[in-house]
């Protein structure tokens, strides 16, 4: 661990506990050596609790919305034309197409898209379910006090937003008030972030919050019966914790988000053992 990170770690008064463990030697014969790639893998052992991360709620702010202009009244593909359209895309042309586009109402009240941002050939992915207001007026994802805390708990695993990371949403519109996207609204925008998956080939993908697990894995469940189990996005492996924006307001659940980070960290480096393995 650097000096660097340790201060960093000091100053949101999580040191000493937030540290990496090495994972404990299994024995051969036991079977929860390291987690498997299942939807009914065992959940990740107990861990210290640990002090809040920093950051605080920020109060939104409300922006203008922008005149209506011609595309409005573009016409809009049949889903599944559309999809197999956009699953075609270059990244140059997906992101013309997510700034230009108006399939669903959406876009009638944004100031930005957000597309996603990060490094294109990741090995991890996050994965939140749409833009506030600060992500809308930047037309970046979590760059306000929830996209804080997130680069802080990137940097306790050794990780740094742009640097093998790549962060994205669901939706690449603010829904109204904050609210959860809509069902039709998760639809016409999914086949956006299935090419960005794609396009990215990441080996691990981090659901943040349950409207980005319960979409992506496509049915109900809750984020504590998610948690701690390695699932999978379209044969992409797939872990779930909690929404920043969600720990901002329930403290108790950072170290369990904390256990999860780690649990993150032992997938990943399952994932790179196997792959590196002779046949």
């Amino acid at each position: 661990m650097s000096a660097h990170r340790d201060e960093i770690l000091k100053e949101l008064g999580l040191w000493p506990v937030w540290k990496l463990r090495e994972p404990p030697a299994a024995d051969p014969g036991s079977a929860g050596a390291s987690p498997a790639i299942v939807s009914q893998s065992g959940s990740a052992g107990a861990l210290p609790a640990v002090d809040a991360l920093s950051g605080s709620a920020g109060a939104s702010r409300a922006l203008p919305k922008r005149p209506p202009s011609a595309a409005d009244a573009a016409p809009v593909l049949p889903l599944d034309a559309r999809a197999a359209e956009i699953a075609r895309m270059d990244w140059p042309q997906l992101k013309a197409s997510v700034a230009g586009c108006t399939a669903c109402p959406l876009h009638k009240g944004r100031n930005k898209t957000v597309f996603g941002v990060g490094d294109e050939q990741a090995e991890w992915m996050f994965i939140g379910e749409g833009p506030g207001a600060d992500e809308d007026a930047k037309g970046e994802p979590f760059v306000g006090q929830a996209g804080k805390l997130l680069d802080n708990m990137l940097v306790a695993i050794g990780l740094k937003r742009g640097k093998n990371v790549y962060i994205g949403n669901m939706v690449k519109c603010r829904p109204p008030g904050n609210r959860n996207p809509a069902p039709l609204e998760v639809a016409q925008c999914e086949p956006y972030l299935h090419r960005q998956i794609a396009l990215i080939r990441p080996r691990l993908i981090v659901a943040l919050g349950k409207v980005a697990a319960v979409n992506l894995l496509k049915r109900e469940a809750s984020v504590a019966s998610l948690r701690g189990k390695v699932l999978e996005y379209q044969g992409t492996p797939l872990v779930v914790t909690y929404h920043p924006a969600y720990l901002l307001r329930s403290l108790p659940d950072k170290a369990k988000a904390w256990e999860d980070l780690c649990f993150a960290v032992e997938t990943m480096r399952d994932l790179r053992s196997r792959e590196a393995a002779p046949i």
